[in-house]
């Protein structure tokens, strides 16, 4: 496609995360087993949580929406980096490009709001136990995860939206491992400015709410669990909330880097690690964050594999 005398780009070139053919297998099976393991623990997790009726609770469904959330983000992104490690072929057309980012962002804008409604689950449940069945039912708890899905599927739908008033004819060379879109804006032929300031202002609406609602749920939180007399309760409590507030810090620390402060003079490779710890790293440590402390989860694990035992 011509446009005054300049070819317009239609495909990419992911650069993947080393141009070294030597790191490029190993890196393959690095990323295979993480992403494997990925799967398994999280799609592990929600059939978990479908199986067993003691889990549908709000908490429990919560946590199998953000394992959901996760294997979805993974699946976003490792395949293709995992064919481009293989491959020498790195292309990938401009729609394919656009699909991957879109995808991508509904499930990490969909992972913010689960991580407020589960921080105010928490709250619901610690400060107010007598009253937690009104205040969070299992119909409210659905509602709330299809809603923050939904709000993932407009939010994107903006940015994609906006994304089809640029133009690339400059380079298709995508200095990334899969279609983010800070480099597509570096590498547009049309002025980004109002794609740049669009992203901004959702990206700090959205992480500044929904990381409020976790700090202001946790306040609380926190004075309700010093009032506990029981040692055993203050210990449970802490053990269920720090499990998420540590999820919660590794996740917004690296969005807030990448999208809220982008212009903090973050050098490339520095971008592409700070990436590939949301997209690779954090889906395949949440459901052990979540899991590995939580007795309730592990006895039903435990009950599953007795089960698959004994009909064997």
């Amino acid at each position: 496609m011509m446009k005054d005398n300049v070819t317009l780009v239609t495909e990419f070139v992911l650069t993947g995360l080393t141009d070294s053919p030597e790191f490029q297998l190993l890196l393959f099976f690095i990323f295979l087993v993480i992403y494997l393991i990925t799967m398994m623990g999280n799609i592990g997790l929600v059939v978990l949580v479908w199986m067993d009726s003691h889990l549908h609770t709000p908490m429990y469904i919560f946590l199998s929406s953000l394992a959901f959330a996760d294997a979805w983000a993974s699946s976003s992104v490792t395949p293709k980096m995992l064919i481009n490690l293989l491959s020498k072929n790195k292309s990938i057309s401009l729609l394919e490009c656009m699909a991957q980012f879109y995808f991508f962002g509904v499930s990490a804008t969909a992972e913010c709001f689960l991580l407020a409604v589960m921080a105010y689950d928490r709250y619901a449940a610690i400060c107010y136990p007598l009253l937690y069945p009104v205040r969070m039912s299992n119909s409210l708890c659905r509602q709330l995860v299809i809603t923050s899905f939904t709000l993932g599927f407009l939010h994107l739908m903006i940015h994609v939206g906006l994304l089809f008033r640029l133009t690339f004819c400059r380079s298709n060379i995508i200095h990334h491992f899969y279609c983010e879109i800070l480099p597509l804006f570096r590498i547009s032929c049309t002025d980004p400015s109002l794609n740049s300031l669009v992203l901004f202002i959702f990206s700090v609406f959205i992480q500044s709410f929904t990381l409020a609602t976790i700090l202001v749920s946790y306040t609380y939180v926190l004075f309700a669990i010093l009032r506990i007399k029981s040692e055993q309760g203050r210990s449970k409590a802490f053990s269920t909330c720090s499990a998420h507030l540590f999820s919660v810090s590794l996740f917004y620390g690296t969005l807030l880097i990448m999208y809220v402060f982008p212009g903090s003079g973050v050098a490339s490779n520095q971008d592409i690690m700070y990436s590939l710890f949301y997209t690779v790293i954090i889906p395949l440590l949440n459901p052990f964050i979540y899991s590995l402390r939580n007795k309730e989860v592990l006895g039903a694990l435990r009950k599953m594999i007795k089960k698959e035992r004994s009909l064997k």
